[in-house]
């Protein structure tokens, strides 16, 4: 690492400790500090230095340095700013990425640090005056172009500068005017209107008016009059584009070349690059024609490093290249992965040292908690995320079965999933006052091909029966995100399957099973338990193996004669209540033989085929360190994407599909008037990005894929914006609604809570979801659904219970609609949920008999809490049962309550 005071200017002492930007300008050959208050004034006539920092959760800050050449700059003053920009490299400890940018030619992740855009003023920087001030307004013609990022160009203020295919704004004294050219996009003219929002409020202090003007329609409007009047009245434009440019092909052949300490350039030998080829003691340039990269070894010296960016620019100007050449500078070890991406076979980035220290520095906290007699594991990991929801909830499951055919599962078998079946799952809650779906298409990893295209489909045809607007989700088995398993509570995973299909295979295969069902207790299974709380447990049937064993969590050994539970050394106290439930809820019929590791009888590894080696620590979930968002389009079968850099939620065009990559998972966007006609043609879309890997950041096809229509997006997904909903309900395509916005009108919406779910499912939209109608084949399939979005389910299937899936917001009362926040219910509320001090527990009490799992008048879960049955109980009987008060019994370690509970045959 550098840091060494000497070479390095002492205007970056401190530099890098605080997120966002850090801004220095040229001045009289050295670095002046820019006031927050100037950010994004960049003056045609000088260099600025700008460091980006962003603070991470694991491991050290991101930084990356920019600097700006102003098209009037001096050539001292652009030499001293890439000086300056490795001595700020070296002052961060070499850790940087370092981008040149030419005015008019950003970067968009430089232009993102500035929204919406980047005015440049003519002449110098002055720290005394700053921006001057003329007593006569300059009149000036902006060019604006780009949908997302937007470049704005001062033109010549004439007639001639204007063409069809661009935006412009024209700045005057008292009006400002959007002129859009007839074949500008809807979102060029929407990215427009927030430069002139940004005009109106930086130059006029919000006091002027705005008009927006279409190319070829001004026959009765004033605005249109006033603005040709600037110009000394119509014309028309030129059909010719002035100012048309050729999309550059991206570069499938990169040149290496070395740089010595002379700054001459010596090509490499070998044609195919690979990784090997690149020493820590040299510098080196890879020419990829639109873009330039100068890679630094770990071992280069500073003034080796201004030697080889010197002569990269050196380079550039002799090839005659264009302004808009990026240049890069990597340092070894920080590579993109677009410069990855021109080797053969880079190898895969192991997890970071930061994140080594990270799970390190856990287990020693969670070792140390232990000790002191804490459950280490009760504390939320940081990337849990809170479990958003609730109101009375309703869960339903179907069952791929053979023909392409589902089978609705009842409440009792819907926890039970199979490995070799498929399964579409549907939950049903209520948020912000209106019913909402999560469907997700359960893949089991031995589930056959056609059983998994037909769970597709009728997932697709349940997605219509909803109007199209239910959140759909693509997982399989071993990749299921944590909310999916928070919907069942309690949740057994079998291998086998019970589709015709699966048992087909089998046969084909000489497996002679003529029932494939992990019921059945003729061969031993093995469950590995797991979960993060009492109302999320899995037990999950592994390989019968010893290797299948893992020192972290505890397993149930199931066979005819005999049940073992495992208890892992490095288990916490927790797990070891997991254990107790999905012990219950596999095989309440026989008492378990529990047995420590280590302390393992001979019948346990013989049911186990013998004694091997197996893991002690447990997998540590990939942290989401920051999501990137991409906008994308597809021709001919070829998906295409572009990365949205410093994302906000008015990056979510209405007019787009865009990909939200968190790295655990991948989301798909559809924008009401994108031309996306479906979620099964939106998912399609998401597994071909998927595929791609932009970011080289390990996804694969297994990575789960929600699709969210736009106006529907849940809170897992706002969490990752500065979410305003009123933003995600209003009409109109994205110009008509920034327009809406900067005139002050009354924003359309296309709903509100007085709005019911019925009415909004009748309303046509353009280019909409509306012009899907519901197939036949889902209002056959799916009877339930197709015929009343609104209508609440039968008692029969319903599920009062309630879930939570999302935390911290409303539970609804159905009979008066009186809401209550979920924060005013006590943690301790024995009954999880329901208000005791609404509510009379006289009102809620049944009897011993009622309660007790193996009575014959059992009360079903449909009516009680199955994990909290004893706190039905009267308190006079409660205290003969338990021999002790309910507050008592509520202190002991949630153990000992089990153990109690199981005695009294009440878990």
């Amino acid at each position: 690492m550098y840091r060494i005071s000497k070479d390095i200017d002492s205007a970056f002492q401190g530099v890098g400790t605080k997120g966002g930007l850090e801004v220095w300008c040229i001045y009289n050959d050295q670095l002046i500090s820019i006031p927050k208050s100037s950010f994004g004034r960049f003056h045609s006539g000088n260099a600025y230095l700008i460091l980006s920092t962003a603070l991470r959760k694991i491991g050290s800050p991101q930084y990356d340095i920019h600097y700006w050449l102003g098209n009037d700059a001096t050539e001292v003053d652009s030499v001293l700013a890439s000086d300056k920009a490795l001595e700020l490299d070296a002052a961060l400890g070499c850790c940087t990425v370092q981008y040149r940018e030419v005015q008019g030619q950003e970067t968009e992740k430089f232009l993102s640090y500035f929204k919406p855009c980047i005015i440049p003023v003519e002449g110098k920087y002055s720290p005394q005056i700053g921006l001057a001030d003329d007593e006569t307004y300059n009149i000036t013609l902006l060019m604006c172009k780009g949908d997302h990022a937007v470049r704005v160009k001062e033109v010549p203020f004439v007639r001639s500068s204007l063409n069809h295919d661009d935006v412009f704004v024209l700045d005057t004294a008292s009006k400002v005017f959007l002129f859009a050219g007839c074949n500008s996009s809807t979102q060029e003219k929407a990215k427009a209107l927030e430069v002139v929002e940004y005009i109106k409020d930086s130059k006029h202090a919000g006091r002027c008016q705005v008009a927006t003007i279409e190319d070829g329609k001004f026959l009765g409007d004033s605005d249109a009059g006033e603005f040709w009047t600037f110009f000394g009245g119509y014309a028309p434009i030129p059909k010719c584009s002035s100012s048309t440019t050729k999309e550059q092909t991206p570069t499938t052949c990169a040149k290496l070349l070395w740089i010595d300490t002379r700054g001459n350039l010596h090509p490499t030998e070998k044609s195919c690059l690979n990784k090997d080829m690149l020493e820590k003691d040299k510098c080196y340039m890879l020419d990829c024609d639109g873009e330039v990269f100068v890679w630094m070894g770990r071992n280069t010296s500073l003034t080796e490093r201004k030697t080889s960016i010197s002569s990269s620019e050196e380079f550039l100007r002799k090839e005659g290249r264009s302004t808009s050449t990026c240049l890069v500078l990597l340092t070894q070890g920080l590579e993109n992965a677009r410069f990855r991406s021109f080797f053969d076979k880079w190898p895969q980035t192991a997890e970071s040292s930061s994140t080594s220290l990270y799970n390190e520095g856990r287990e020693k906290v969670a070792a140390m908690f232990k000790r002191k007699g804490y459950d280490a594991e009760e504390f939320p990991d940081e990337e849990d995320e809170p479990l958003y929801t609730n109101c009375r909830d309703a869960l339903k499951v179907w069952r791929v079965e053979d023909g392409g055919d589902v089978s609705l599962l009842s409440i009792h078998d819907q926890t039970k999933l199979y490995s070799g079946d498929c399964y579409i799952v549907q939950y049903k809650y209520t948020y912000n006052e209106r019913n909402e779906y999560l469907l997700y298409v359960w893949i089991g990893c031995e589930s056959m091909e056609e059983d998994r295209a037909d769970a597709i489909s009728n997932a697709s045809a349940i997605v219509s029966s909803t109007k199209g607007e239910s959140v759909m989700c693509h997982i399989y088995q071993g990749n299921e995100p944590a909310r999916f398993y928070s919907m069942f509570q309690s949740l057994v995973v079998f291998k086998g399957g019970l589709s015709k299909r699966y048992k087909m295979y089998l046969v084909e295969e000489n497996e002679n099973k003529a029932e494939i069902s992990n019921e059945s207790k003729k061969k031993p299974s093995l469950f590995r338990v797991q979960g993060t709380s009492s109302r999320s447990m899995q037990a999950i049937q592994v390989n019968l193996a010893a290797t299948s064993l893992n020192s972290s969590y505890c397993y149930i050994l199931q066979h005819e004669a005999s049940v073992f539970t495992w208890i892992g050394n490095r288990s916490s106290d927790s797990d070891r209540d997991f254990l107790d439930r999905m012990l219950y809820f596999i095989d309440s019929s026989r008492q378990p033989m529990s047995t420590r590791e280590g302390s393992e009888p001979d019948t346990f590894w013989d049911l186990l085929g013998g004694k091997a080696e197996y893991p002690k620590e447990k997998e540590m979930r990939k942290q989401i360190e920051e999501p990137h968002l991409f906008t994308c389009s597809c021709n001919s079968d070829v998906l295409k994407v572009k990365e949205i850099y410093n994302f906000v939620q008015d990056d979510l065009t209405t007019e787009d599909v865009l990909f939200l990559d968190c790295q655990t998972e991948v989301y798909v966007w559809i924008g009401l008037n994108s031309n996306i006609k479906s979620k099964q043609q939106a998912l399609t879309l998401g597994l071909k990005f998927l595929e791609m890997d932009i970011l080289e950041e390990g996804l694969t096809v297994r990575t789960p894929v929600y699709v969210v229509t736009e106006g529907h997006e849940p809170p897992f997904f706002t969490r990752f914006f500065e979410w305003v909903p009123e933003k995600a309900n209003m009409h109109g395509n994205s110009f008509e609604r920034k327009l809406a916005s900067l005139k002050g009108t009354e924003p359309s919406t296309k709903r509100s809570s007085e709005i019911s779910w019925r009415s909004r499912g009748s309303r046509s939209r353009s280019n909409g979801w509306s012009e899907r109608g519901v197939s036949s084949c889902s209002s056959e399939k799916f009877p339930s659904l197709s015929s009343s979005e609104g209508r609440e389910c039968s008692n029969s299937e319903s599920t009062p219970v309630v879930k939570k899936l999302f935390s911290e917001s409303l539970l609804v009362d159905t009979n008066n609609g009186s809401t209550s926040s979920n924060s005013d219910i006590s943690k301790e509320n024995p009954l999880g949920g329901i208000n005791v001090d609404d509510l009379s527990l006289e009102s809620l009490a049944y009897s011993y008999e009622q309660l007790r799992v193996d009575s014959p008048e059992l009360v079903t879960n449909n009516i009680v809490d199955a994990t909290r049955r004893e706190a039905y109980l009267t308190e006079k009987e409660f205290e003969e049962r338990f021999e002790m008060t309910k507050p008592k019994f509520y202190a002991l370690p949630k153990w000992k309550q089990n153990k109690l509970k199981m005695s009294l045959h009440l878990f």
